[in-house]
């Protein structure tokens, strides 16, 4: 590992899923590199591995969805950072969740919160790709729920 990969390492990230539809499929990937970037207007930032599937769509879909998860959600996270995944739904069977009405994603329920977003600005940063976006909707908001972090490599609950 890296000097660099083991500094980033200690920071902890809130652990979410980012999903698009794209025609008929559902793609989704687990992300610890989600955060607000603006107040007024609404606006977040999602950060993709550039060489990513989900990527390549959300070059061509600017509308997403992103749930950020509980604690009691570690499989979910799990499931979908696995590489070769099946599509979001085949994911999410027997999993509450919901499709978002103005981006058509996928939303998982019973994490922390979920959002709808419109891409406004695709910004290349390394091997990633940063995407922000407009916050079109908040699907809800439970803030009884404690959040899933990554930090030193693990799923861990805080609190």
């Amino acid at each position: 590992m890296s000097e660099f990969t083991e500094a980033m390492a200690q920071v902890a990230g809130a652990v979410s899923v980012v999903t698009v539809r794209d025609g008929r499929d559902d793609v989704g990937t687990t992300v610890t590199t989600f955060t607000s970037v603006s107040l007024e207007p609404p606006l977040v930032m999602v950060s993709l591995a550039g060489g990513g599937y989900l990527n390549e769509l959300l070059l061509r879909h600017d509308r997403w969805a992103v749930s950020v998860l509980s604690a009691e959600q570690k499989a979910i996270a799990s499931r979908f950072a696995t590489p070769g995944r099946p599509g979001a739904r085949l994911l999410l069977a027997g999993t509450p969740h919901h499709r978002g009405d103005l981006s058509q994603a996928l939303i998982v329920e019973k994490g922390v919160t979920a959002l709808e977003a419109e891409t406004t600005q695709v910004v290349p940063a390394g091997d990633h790709t940063l995407y922000l976006a407009r916050v079109l909707a908040v699907g809800y908001v439970d803030s009884a729920a404690s959040p899933l972090v990554r930090l030193r490599g693990r799923y861990r609950p805080i609190g």
